[in-house]
């Protein structure tokens, strides 16, 4: 939203429903979120592959959870495994608690592409929290922790 704009410029948005001004937001956050990958020379990753790699844990993931984390078709997501491993954004490694099954991890270019994103993130963060103030900020990022705890089947 436009740093410009009043609580009164967006009274119609009463009538929306929260989900929808979840995905606003989650929205503004993935476009900074590529547009810093693009200007940091990162051109190759698409939304899509974007949104599975920000699912991938510390320790490794495998293509199922990572499927089910992003809510889409396990091929889906095996797909979009196998383009950012040819980009060399992620890597598959042995799983150490199943030797059948296999761990997709970022690689060394996964790792400085995140490491990339993260100011203009919290670029974004900052024009919120300039636009509503500290209180309403935390109560925000409270709030939505909470939700988390019962929204978030992956906690």
């Amino acid at each position: 939203m436009d740093a410009s704009k009043s609580e009164a410029d967006v009274a119609d948005d009463e009538d929306l429903p929260i989900g929808v001004l979840l995905f606003i937001l989650a929205r503004a956050m993935e476009a900074a979120n590529i547009n810093a990958l693009a200007r940091a020379g990162y051109t190759d990753m698409t939304i899509a592959q974007a949104r599975i790699a920000a699912r991938i844990e510390p320790g490794g993931s495998r293509v199922t959870r990572l499927a089910e984390a992003a809510q889409v078709t396990k091929q889906t997501a095996g797909f979009l495994v196998e383009q950012l491993e040819r980009a060399g954004y992620v890597e598959r490694v042995p799983d150490p608690t199943d030797g059948r099954a296999m761990l997709v991890k970022l690689a060394a270019r996964g790792h400085a592409a995140r490491e990339a994103v993260l100011p203009a993130l919290a670029e974004v963060e900052a024009q919120w929290l300039a636009h509503i103030g500290p209180e309403r900020m935390a109560q925000l990022r409270e709030t939505l922790k909470l939700l988390r705890a019962v929204a978030d089947p992956y906690l």
